[in-house]
This record gives structure tokens, C-alpha cells and sequence, in this order.
């Protein structure tokens, strides 16, 4: 039986994490200032409804089809959301760790971080788009 060293794969899953997300964001940024857009959005534009920086409006989608047209915001927002997703990633790991160690009262506690995180990040933004 091979014995899993879970602080490692957790320690190595935030290292990857924030690696991957850094690379994404440096390349959008790139592809901006190669698109000649540079980095010159103006307050109103940034600020803008209508404004592609408005990530409120941007579906993760969205993002994921603009890879294919190297477009550098679809990088950054990309980049972002996995930034997001690292720490939620730590705590779906948490869970594990702890049920493997049979700490049940960590498991329920770290479980309603998990849900907690789930409904800032997916229920309470679709509930304040109505």
C-alpha cells in the first residue's frame, strides 16, 4: 500500500497552482501589448459595462474559446480563475487528508469551508445577476 504524503501533494498542488496561473497571466498580458492594446485601458473603459475587461460578464467559456484565438484577456481571466481554483483545490485536499487520518471533526469542518467556498463562488454571483 503506498502511503501518501499529503502535505507534500498539497504544498505541490499550490506550487503548480500559482505557477501555471502566473504563466497564463504573462502571456495575456504579452498578447495584449503584441495586439498593441498594451496595458492602456483607460478608468472608463476598465469601468465600463460594456467594457471587455469586465470579467462580471465574461463566462468562463468564453474564456476558454478565446485561447484559441490567442487573445491575451482570455489569458488573464484564465489565468485568474485557476489562481481562484488553487485554494479550493487546497481544501477538496484538506478533506481527503483529514478522512485519511480519521480526524472526523477537521472533515466536518473543513467540508463547510468547502461548501462556503462554493457558494461565494458560484451561488451568491448568480443570485445578484438576476
Amino acid at each position: 500500500m503506498v502511503k501518501w504524503d499529503m502535505d507534500y501533494v498539497i504544498g505541490l498542488a499550490l506550487r503548480i497552482g500559482v505557477i501555471i496561473s502566473v504563466v497564463l497571466i504573462l502571456i495575456g498580458v504579452t498578447l495584449l501589448v503584441i495586439e498593441g492594446k498594451g496595458l492602456g485601458y483607460s478608468d472608463s473603459q476598465i469601468m465600463s459595462v460594456r467594457s471587455r475587461v469586465n470579467t462580471t460578464l465574461l463566462p468562463p467559456s468564453v474564456a476558454l474559446t478565446g485561447l484559441s484565438h490567442a487573445d491575451g484577456l482570455s489569458f488573464i481571466v484564465l489565468g485568474l480563475m485557476l489562481l481562484i481554483l488553487t485554494p479550493v483545490i487546497r481544501v477538496a485536499l484538506g478533506i481527503v487528508s483529514f478522512t485519511m487520518e480519521k480526524d472526523w471533526i477537521y472533515v466536518v469542518i473543513t467540508i463547510i469551508v468547502f461548501i462556503n467556498l462554493m457558494l461565494a463562488i458560484f451561488v451568491i454571483p448568480a443570485l445578484l445577476h438576476i
